[in-house]
């Protein structure tokens, strides 16, 4: 029986020399390339069709912007790491804007690849946590108004109500609170989400 590959790589770059390059470091690390793309445009369907675990991209594609394509990757649930000899700061803080995990610089050092492969797909997991944490904790909150609105609650009465609706079925109180909001905008009392 084979080992799963250390990440599943989707790359991203018109110059078949670095494609090479990044094929041989991600091999040598434990990895597998799952897809190369040489233009913005087949980018998104490559990841897609692929469920590539990180996506690296270099700035300059011959049909658009690599950070462009970075940042669908990311808004897309993939995190992505920039190949490029480009060190200005413009595009590192275009980089970091569009949600890009990582920057490795041309000419590839092997070494550095796995790392850097290694934080990105790390750091995106935990970003990606964070953020539905956040999601949920809001949801919640809602809940809670809609629940001291209606019977007239304290807050701490409300969160009790619904700790205890999703201890009693089995289901976390994200659920639980998503589920009252929609039977209250069935009711007309609040709106949806």
């Amino acid at each position: 029986m084979s080992k799963a590959p250390r990440w599943r790589v989707a790359i991203v770059d018109d110059h078949e020399r670095s494609r090479a390059a990044l094929r041989a470091a991600i091999w040598a690390a434990g990895g597998e390339v799952v897809g190369e793309a040489v233009r913005r445009g087949d980018a998104k369907a490559l990841i897609e069709r692929t469920k590539a675990d990180v996506a690296i991209f270099a700035i300059g594609l011959p049909d658009g912007d690599g950070i462009d394509a970075a940042a669908d990757a990311v808004g897309g649930g993939c995190p992505a790491v920039l190949f490029t000899s480009r060190t200005d700061t413009t595009f590192v803080d275009r980089a970091r804007t569009a949600g890009v995990m990582a920057y490795l610089l041309k000419p590839l050092r092997s070494a550095e690849l796995a790392p850097a492969l290694d934080l990105a797909v790390a750091r995106f997991a935990e970003t990606q946590s964070l953020r539905t944490r956040l999601d949920e904790r809001k949801v919640i909150e809602r809940a809670k108004g809609a629940l001291m609105r209606r019977y007239g609650l304290s807050e701490e009465d409300a969160f009790q109500r619904l700790r205890r609706a999703a201890m009693d079925s089995r289901r976390s109180m994200a659920e639980i609170s998503r589920a009252l909001l929609v039977s209250e905008s069935v009711a007309g009392d609040v709106p949806a989400e």
